[in-house]
């Protein structure tokens, strides 16, 4: 599975971005996206995933309610809402995607075999 991400930026504390995820090669209808990040000197950080097919989203505590996944499950493409942001939202974001299928969600990065290169957000006040 390749992917591209794209759509990071520049942006102002409460405003909002919109990430996109631009994926070729996935095979399985009920594998799962993942979008992480990773800010500098920490750990990259699960925020979201999603079945390719739709369905329910899964969100880490400190995103739910202000971000947003969804799924285009034709042409595969995911994107990442993001609205009230914050300046702990700041870091790159990462586009995941799993090989395998799986009954229940996954958060560990480790579970995801795919990865894009990445896309920067940065806030300011």
């Amino acid at each position: 599975v390749q992917l591209v991400e794209s759509g990071g930026g520049v942006v102002q504390i409460g405003g909002s971005l919109s990430l996109t995820c631009e994926a070729s090669g996935v095979t399985g209808p009920g594998s799962f996206m993942g979008w992480f990040r990773q800010a500098p000197g920490k750990q990259r950080e699960f925020v979201g995933t999603m079945r390719w097919s739709g369905g329910s989203a899964y969100y880490v505590d400190s995103v739910n309610g202000r971000f947003t996944i969804t799924v285009n499950s034709v042409n595969k493409t995911a994107y990442l809402q993001m609205d009230v942001i914050r300046p702990e939202d700041a870091a790159i974001y990462y586009c995941a995607a799993s090989s395998e299928t799986w009954i229940l969600p996954k958060r560990n990065p480790r579970d995801f075999d795919s990865w894009g290169q990445g896309t920067q957000v940065a806030v300011f006040l």
